[in-house]
């Protein structure tokens, strides 16, 4: 057993109060800039216990304390994951490969100047 799933039996209780979290913020703040609303499906990993938004480009949605969306990453080179807080507080750590993965996420958001603050 991989612990993705999509079923929604499977979701215990607390699983369907985040559900209803993230259907919540989605309907009052829409998605998250960069995620692609084409195939968007709920989903449950059963060994974080995240429940989250992905797509038909296996983009990540999650819900923020804020109750809104933001999309979580995971660069394809070290593996580094997080929302963009997260990855920003993580460049100096990161290869290049994966400090320009993230340099075009930014730019692609219109937050590429809080790189240069911290590179």
């Amino acid at each position: 057993m991989n612990g993705y799933t999509e079923n929604l039996a499977d979701f215990g209780y607390r699983e369907q109060d985040e559900a209803k979290d993230i259907f919540e913020a989605w309907k009052l703040n829409g998605l998250p800039k960069d995620f692609d609303n084409d195939g968007v499906k709920l989903a449950f990993n059963m060994n974080s216990g995240y429940v989250f938004l992905t797509n038909a480009d296996y983009q990540v949605a999650m819900c923020g304390d804020n109750k809104e969306l933001y999309s979580f990453y995971t660069s394809p080179y070290e593996g580094h994951e997080g929302s963009f807080e997260d990855l920003l507080d993580e460049y100096k750590n990161m290869n290049k490969e994966d400090q320009q993965w993230f340099r075009d996420i930014a730019e692609n958001i219109s937050r590429l100047n809080e790189i240069k603050k911290v590179a």
